[in-house]
């Protein structure tokens, strides 16, 4: 073994079954290799690099707070960059007059989430738990409350660690909710209705799920008009709706909101994260509307939900007002056509023998292949030049294939390069198969 290898095996992070990459310059949309190479970041890093890399705007944004002061607690100092983002953002995604959590990453972002609706729920009366619904496809964060709440077959930890927790209700997507007929409508939004009324609606403070999923069943959509049943199967119970929009929100699906797409779907509580950090910073925050908001003030609710030294950090807030800078910046009829070009060539891809479905909406898809071809694939457009990330959890056996999401600010060009790179690496695993 070399001696980076020996290095490398110390460091404790995820790692995969390919070499890694020896990146040593990053512009835009493009990876930059120490061979001279390049590579065409067709996955956002890690479903996070939304404006690409090396922004002058976020440095600028930065490097202005860095010389005002570095940290400063919110409890303390006058938090007028934090409002600021808070601001802005709300008047982004459409919901202006919200109340904001400032966070440090998405897992977090789902914790808080989860103890502020229980608050909520208890300064509304009548809750005597506050348990958490989730569904089986479901994927919300890393820590040992989140991972046992949600549906990752990957990543569920062992049944004895599991806190005594669980998916409640499958998602409304073959293969993991299967229909005699095979397909999935907003009717499959009664098994959550049942999962509530089973547990007793006293004993539900929230049903939280993601509007469009991410990496672990590979950006399925949900039937029209399921979102908007459940969020009318929780008012009629006094059960509060959680989106968690880690990783869809801030137009990585085409809209500021992966809710948006359909009419009634709008949660109480929203979770953004990755859109917001674009890879520059790690943040997270907690959207709660405004109408539920004072009640986290009342004396039955309880303190707020303990937040870190690192929440709501002046640099983190400047960083992600520097990405706010670029995504207002985006030309949006040229983005709008370029998501819609790019999941036109993938769905192309979906008649070649190797792919067994592709799916998604704007600028996020999952091509899903045949079992044992994922890292193949993933190799050969390596060699094509272009880094996808996997999914692999859904259904048994489980399914496996590639997430395409380039970063938002993507050209014209960078999307012809991407899919033509996969319509080669598709039509090289056919041939070897």
């Amino acid at each position: 073994m070399d001696r980076y290898m020996a290095r490398r095996e110390r460091l404790l992070t995820s790692s995969r079954p390919l070499p890694d990459v020896n990146i040593v310059a990053a512009q835009g949309s493009w990876l930059h290799c120490a061979d001279g190479s390049r590579l065409l970041d067709g996955s956002s890093g890690l479903l996070c690099t939304s404006v690409g890399q090396s922004s002058p705007k976020v440095l600028a944004r930065i490097e202005q707070q860095f010389h005002r002061y570095s940290f400063g607690s919110a409890a303390v100092v006058q938090p007028h960059i934090q409002m600021e983002l808070m601001d802005r953002l709300c008047r982004l995604v459409g919901r202006p007059e919200d109340s904001v959590a400032l966070l440090t990453c998405g897992t977090i972002g789902v914790e808080v989430a989860v103890g502020l609706a229980r608050n909520i729920s208890r300064a509304r009366g009548g809750k005597r738990r506050g348990d958490i619904l989730t569904s089986d496809l479901s994927y919300h964060g890393n820590s040992a409350l989140t991972l046992a709440l949600a549906g990752n077959h990957a990543r569920r930890p062992r049944p004895e660690d599991a806190l005594g927790l669980g998916p409640a209700f499958s998602a409304p997507y073959p293969p993991t909710h299967r229909h005699t007929n095979g397909s999935c409508d907003a009717s499959c939004a009664d098994e959550v209705a049942e999962s509530i009324d089973i547990r007793g609606a006293e004993n539900v403070a929230a049903v939280l799920l993601e509007p469009v999923n991410g990496t672990t069943g590979g950006a399925y959509v949900p039937p029209e008009g399921y979102l908007r049943r459940v969020s009318e199967i929780c008012r009629e119970r006094e059960v509060l709706v959680i989106h968690d929009e880690v990783l869809t929100g801030l137009w990585r699906t085409g809209t500021p909101l992966a809710s948006d797409h359909w009419d009634g779907a709008e949660p109480d509580l929203c979770i953004l994260s990755k859109g917001l950090g674009a890879g520059y910073t790690s943040v997270a925050a907690v959207l709660v509307s405004p109408e539920l908001a004072p009640l986290l003030r009342h004396a039955d609710a309880g303190p707020l939900p303990a937040m870190g030294t690192m929440a709501a950090h002046p640099l983190q807030a400047a960083a992600c007002l520097g990405v706010l800078d670029e995504l207002e910046s985006l030309d949006f009829a040229a983005f709008t056509a370029r998501g819609a070009r790019l999941g036109k060539a993938l769905r192309a891809l979906a008649d070649m023998d190797p792919v067994r479905d592709v799916r998604g909406l704007g600028h996020l898809y999952g091509i899903e292949v045949e079992p044992g071809l994922l890292w193949p694939l993933m190799e050969e457009a390596e060699l094509r030049e272009v880094f996808l990330y996997p999914f692999s959890g859904a259904g048994r056996p489980r399914s496996e294939g590639l997430v395409v999401a380039p970063p938002l600010t993507s050209t014209d060009e960078d999307i012809d390069f991407l899919t033509a790179a996969l319509f080669d690496a598709v039509t090289a695993l056919d041939q070897d198969g």
